[in-house]
């Protein structure tokens, strides 16, 4: 019930705007007597008779238990009052006016009191009243809704008032806010953020309470008064206001950047028109391929709703208030946050159902994909971090949603809070390392069970110890998995004995006892027979792990797959711009179409190494390749030394040695075939040589080195693939020019070789004549055929040359006649690897 105004009285307004005495005591007598009615009607409802019989009958009219049927919310003193004042008629436009003009201060005070206690819950007054231009069905609730006062009243009380009613703005969006983010999609973060927020408001419903106590029973109780009360409170709540606002803002702008994307430009529409694509079909074919197509908006959630919270904390850290506030929701809002990232750091499980953390887990790479992953896609791509960071900055993780803004924050957990940034490796590693030891089948034990109990908040510099330890804690027990239970480093040696000791016993003896299999076309080759074979020549060695050694044939020869792949990418780890050009590899190919033959098995024979998870992380499909690259480097070097040495053989029988006379052309050419097989012998055994001992075997001493002194996991598997990395370029496996030279080489060799019969057969017809006396006729054949070999060999040494300008050497010094200052200079450059390699075959260049 409404206190009494007096109405206005016909025949207009009076001159004089005060009351008489009579007037003025029927009124406030009026507005005392409400106030006594309602406080006897409050305490007849306290009586427990009473408000056991009321229960009664309400549980007779429902069986169901509902919020409505709560008695404490019927009888709030606020609520009570919204179906009375819902049934008096209320005045508008003028005769409100009128009522406010024609009472004194007081009154109005009384009535606008009234009106304020309706407000503060959200609720529209009678001279209070919603904004002309609200609409409930159009504005955003986020937003609260705006109320304004009546003109006529007195200016004090307008200014007091109009300080007051923002309140009830920022009550209705906050609790618009604590329903809508409520729900599941938007996380746990926003749930405790929600939680939080409800705490504060309870404070703020039994502020209402105690203010509407004192109107009812103190007639001291003025509008001075209830400012003086909520003044604290205005700016709590605008705080609070502001922060959802920014909040629902961006959701409201990564929603119409959706929307504004989806729309057509006119420009664009244009031109699909005058190409004949502006069909109404086409349209409406594309919109539905664009709709399956884009990715839903991403909620702000998770680390985003700590990264704003944060942000507004520091922009207004000068305002004390506005620190307490934000300090006590960004506590509140981590507490899932930081639960979350402990159990991913301690137990390394990614408990995220709703995609909150900044960690990602790709569920479809499992540890099963590395008996065939070529990518290392199970330790670098199984969980990552959803900003797309690495611990290298040259590499990023696809799958990165786009920011809310050009340059902006990223959305929902991509967005890592700023207290956290410098830690999100750690804590990514920490959960990782704990990851693979559960794969395993070991249980993860937390190392600090008590920290791990106590509560931790974001701002708490007890999170990153925790962060620190737990990081420490996994690393090492990893790290005496890897090394002490799985014996990483006797692993390490039985690669390196198998696969980069190409002068061992073992492979020497593979060669023999598999040489006539290695002969035949490598589609026929019998890999179960091979690998008998492999298995007799370790017999006899002491080797371990050799069960785990097997017999693989590749499907393309070594240097065109290291020629095609250089081709298309570049380099192998080697310098920038140093790619085939495109006409020699144009000719190459050309060439390989001309004289395409079938691969022989010893081209394409490997071996293939089998380790189990969590040793497959380290010697992982990809560090295996690197190996078997490198062992057929050394594998084909070994095969053309050992055929050259063959042909040394044969040119120690009869008619290399026979002195003939009368024939010195004959003996000419005969020297000059044993010479350039001697050149060739030379090359051969020097680069060999080159790559065992000046490459292989420092390197590896190296990484014995940094593995007898590694600290972490990732560094464990750095150092391995960077140790891989360099053998092959100091073996000129990644320097496409340098690899077409030495391919060219290498293959004039082997084809040499091959014709070790027939230079002994055409040796015995140039005999034959020679005691014949009829005279040689097949000489210039002769002569013709060795030319082509050493012209060839002679080219490609020269190629080697040509390329050793980019290191400014000249041409004729190259292999040859090194003067000191460019030995210093090449010392120097960045290619210092080679140079033994070029002091080693300086001397052949003087066999010619």
């Amino acid at each position: 019930m409404d206190p009494y105004t007096p109405r206005t009285r016909p025949g207009g307004r009076k001159k004089n705007l005060g009351l008489s005495a009579k007037e003025y005591t029927k009124i406030t007598g009026t507005i005392a007597s409400v106030r006594r009615n309602r406080q006897l009607s409050d305490d007849i409802y306290e009586d427990p008779d009473v408000r056991m019989h009321s229960s009664r009958e309400s549980r007779g009219k429902s069986h169901e238990p509902s919020f409505i049927a709560e008695t404490s919310f019927v009888r709030a003193p606020l609520n009570s009052r919204v179906g009375a004042s819902a049934s008096i008629p209320k005045t508008k436009g003028k005769a409100k006016e009128d009522v406010l003009d024609n009472l004194p201060v007081d009154i109005q005070e009384a009535l606008i009191l009234e009106d304020l206690l309706y407000v503060l819950m959200g609720i529209e007054g009678t001279y209070i009243s919603h904004h002309p231009e609200y609409s409930p069905e159009d504005d955003d609730p986020l937003k609260g809704i705006r109320f304004v006062v009546s003109s006529p009243l007195d200016s004090s009380l307008r200014d007091l008032t109009e300080r007051i009613v923002p309140l009830g703005t920022y009550y209705t969006a906050i609790s618009s806010f604590v329903e809508s983010r409520s729900h599941l999609d938007f996380g746990l973060v926003n749930h405790a953020l929600c939680a939080a927020i409800r705490d504060m408001l309870k404070d703020y419903q039994t502020l209402l309470s105690q203010l509407e106590h004192a109107f009812n029973t103190s007639p001291q109780f003025s509008l001075q008064k209830l400012w003086f009360y909520v003044h604290p409170t205005v700016h709590t709540l605008s705080l609070i206001y502001q922060l959802i606002l920014e909040l629902a803002t961006t959701d409201d702008d990564d929603a119409s950047s959706s929307s504004s994307s989806s729309e057509s430009d006119p420009e664009q529409a244009a031109r699909d028109e005058a190409l004949g694509l502006g069909g109404a079909k086409l349209k409406a074919v594309l919109s539905d391929m664009k709709k399956s197509t884009s990715d839903a908006p991403i909620n702000v959630k998770g680390g985003e709703v700590l990264t704003v919270i944060y942000e507004r904390m520091q922009t207004m850290s000068g305002d004390p208030t506005a620190v307490k506030v934000y300090g006590t929701l960004l506590t509140a809002a981590g507490v899932p946050y930081v639960e979350m990232l402990r159990v991913w750091t301690t137990t390394g499980r990614l408990e995220d159902p709703y995609e909150e953390l900044c960690v990602k887990e790709s569920k479809f790479i499992s540890k099963g994909i590395l008996e065939v992953d070529y990518t290392d896609e199970y330790w670098e791509r199984r969980y990552t971090l959803r900003d797309g960071s690495t611990l290298s900055s040259k590499r990023q993780h696809t799958g990165v949603p786009p920011p809310r803004t050009v340059g902006g924050r990223l959305p929902g957990g991509a967005c890592i809070p700023p207290l956290l940034e410098g830690w999100k490796h750690k804590f990514l590693l920490a959960g990782k390392y704990l990851n693979v030891i559960r794969e395993c089948g070991i249980e993860v034990q937390a190392d600090q069970k008590d920290l791990t109990k106590e509560s931790l908040s974001m701002e708490d510099e007890k999170l990153y110890k925790f962060i620190e330890d737990a990081y420490t804690h996994a690393n090492r027990t990893l790290l005496r998995l890897l090394l002490q239970d799985q014996q990483l480093i006797p692993r390490l040696r039985s690669l390196k004995r198998y696969f980069f000791l190409a002068s061992s016993s073992f492979l020497t003896h593979l060669l023999d006892l598999a040489h006539t299999e290695l002969k035949k076309p490598a589609k026929g080759v019998s890999i179960v027979k091979l690998q008998s074979l492999l298995d007799l020549s370790l017999t006899g060695e002491d080797a371990a792990f050799r069960e785990d050694v097997r017999v693989s044939i590749a499907s393309s020869g070594l240097y065109d797959w290291l020629l095609k792949v250089i081709s298309v990418s570049g380099v192998i780890g080697g310098e920038e711009g140093e790619g085939v050009p495109d006409e020699e590899a144009k000719k190459d190919r050309d060439r390989e179409k001309d004289d395409k033959k079938p691969m022989l098995a010893i081209d394409a024979l490997t071996l293939d190494y089998n380790v189990k998870f969590p040793l497959s992380l380290v010697i992982s499909r990809k560090t295996i390749l690197r190996y078997q690259l490198l062992f057929r480097f050394l594998l084909h070097l070994k095969h053309v030394e050992q055929s050259l040495a063959s042909m040394w053989i044969e040119q120690k029988t009869t008619p290399w040695r026979r002195p003939v006379h009368n024939h010195p052309e004959f003996e000419q050419w005969r020297l000059r075939v044993a010479l350039l097989r001697a050149r060739m012998l030379a090359f051969v055994q020097q680069i060999l040589a080159f790559t065992t001992f000046e490459v292989l075997e420092p390197n590896w001493r190296a990484l014995e080195a940094k593995l007898a002194k590694v600290t972490t996991v990732d560094q464990l598997l750095r150092d391995h693939v960077d140790f891989l990395d360099t053998c092959l370029k100091e073996c000129m496996l990644t320097s496409a020019k340098l690899l077409r030279a030495y391919s060219r080489m290498i293959v004039t060799c082997s084809t040499f070789a091959l014709y070790t019969s027939s230079f002994t057969k055409s040796a015995n017809q140039a005999l034959a004549a020679a005691e014949s006396g009829d005279g040689d006729q097949a000489m210039n054949k002769r002569w013709e055929f060795l030319k082509k070999f050493e012209s060839n060999f002679n080219h490609w040494f020269k190629v080697m040359s040509f390329h050793s300008r980019r290191f400014r050497i000249p041409a004729d010094n190259f292999l040859c006649k090194f003067h000191l200052d460019c030995v210093q200079y090449y010392a120097s450059s960045e290619n210092v690897s080679l140079l033994p390699l070029v002091v080693r075959l300086s001397s052949i260049k003087a066999m010619s």
